[in-house]
């Protein structure tokens, strides 16, 4: 004989969302693809898309057109914060970086200042020797 209780499920509560007029927007445009993430002024991430999420596969992730359409999905994630106008940093050399400033501005948000983070080598690592055939 087993005398088991009903399992009563526990109501959660709804979190309240914080709203966060003015965020940061990361741009991260590779050969390959690009990932934008959006961040409150503390740094924590609200979020996040990339052209891999959005559906593009191989070539197709990181051209212009795939950058617009990561940013039209994380706009819908991040609507409910209430991100009216962000600072964007963008990094890397990749074909989405232009299409991605354009389609955040076209996409409701005030842009207020873009800085250019990609790492530059100040003269780095010593190249290869010389090839000899």
């Amino acid at each position: 004989m087993t005398t088991e209780q009903p399992k009563v499920a526990k109501a959660k509560k709804k979190k309240a969302v914080k709203q966060v007029p003015r965020g940061n927007a990361y741009i991260l445009a590779s050969y390959n693809n690009t990932i934008i993430t959006i961040t409150d002024p503390n740094g924590d991430t609200l979020g996040w898309a990339s052209s891999g999420m959005a559906g593009f596969k191989g070539p197709k992730k990181a051209t212009p057109y795939a950058a617009t359409m990561v940013v039209k999905s994380l706009m819908e994630k991040v609507a409910d914060y209430g991100v009216k106008d962000v600072n964007v940093y963008i990094k890397g050399i990749g074909a989405g970086r232009e299409g991605a400033i354009r389609a955040l501005h076209s996409n409701g948000l005030n842009v207020l200042s873009i800085n250019d983070v990609t790492p530059i080598p100040h003269n780095g690592c010593r190249p290869p020797k010389r090839r000899r055939v």
